[in-house]
């Protein structure tokens, strides 16, 4: 399945960043535990593996980070 948007903030509740996979009008929620201060990067990769243990299929331009 595809995902038409991935988008990754940080979850000052939890303490940890959010990661919402958005397919049509479906929104799945997962929490990557990684620390504050990781770099673009390492969030992107940690995004998208879980957009991919979701079962998920998305493009690097559809992932949106926000600090």
């Amino acid at each position: 399945m595809r995902a038409d948007r991935v988008e990754v903030s940080w979850d000052s509740s939890k303490n940890k960043w959010l990661v919402r996979i958005i397919s049509g009008e479906e929104v799945i929620r997962r929490h990557a535990d990684l620390p504050q201060n990781a770099d673009k990067n390492a969030v992107s990769a940690a995004a998208m593996k879980i957009a991919q243990d979701e079962g998920y299929e998305a493009e690097p331009a559809a992932l949106a980070v926000t600090a």
